[in-house]
């Protein structure tokens, strides 16, 4: 039943990703909140589980000619960079501070997602 429950909650973080709400984040919600799962395993997890629906999603985004090769290389580079840089960060600091940075991170997002004024193209 427990493997039902988290397949489960993995395709819904799945449809949600696809739909471009952050499945990602929520998956890390229900894992460190719901399924017991310390937040530096449930870190690495929803790290793996990215891997797939992103290249999903490039698949698609280049296949429709919406992908700016230039800007995309700049981003890449950077993401490396940082990625490795947080999670020396992250296995640094104290799980306790690791959930309440998370935790108020969330609450940034969310608030920004609600008050932000919708932009023009």
């Amino acid at each position: 039943m427990n493997f039902f429950i988290n397949a489960l909650a993995g395709l819904a973080a799945g449809i949600l990703s696809a739909w471009g709400i952050g499945g990602g984040s929520l998956l890390m919600v229900y894992m460190t909140g719901f399924a017991g799962i310390a937040q530096v395993l449930a870190q690495g997890i929803n790290l793996l589980y990215f891997l797939p629906v992103s290249a999903g999603g490039l698949y698609s985004h280049m296949k429709n000619g919406l992908v700016d090769k230039k800007a995309a290389a700049a981003a890449i580079c950077a993401g490396i960079v940082c990625a490795a840089a947080a999670a020396l960060i992250a296995n640094a600091l104290d799980l306790a501070v690791l959930r309440r940075l998370f935790g108020i991170f969330l609450i940034f997002i969310g608030l920004h997602e609600l008050f932000a004024k919708e932009r023009r193209h």
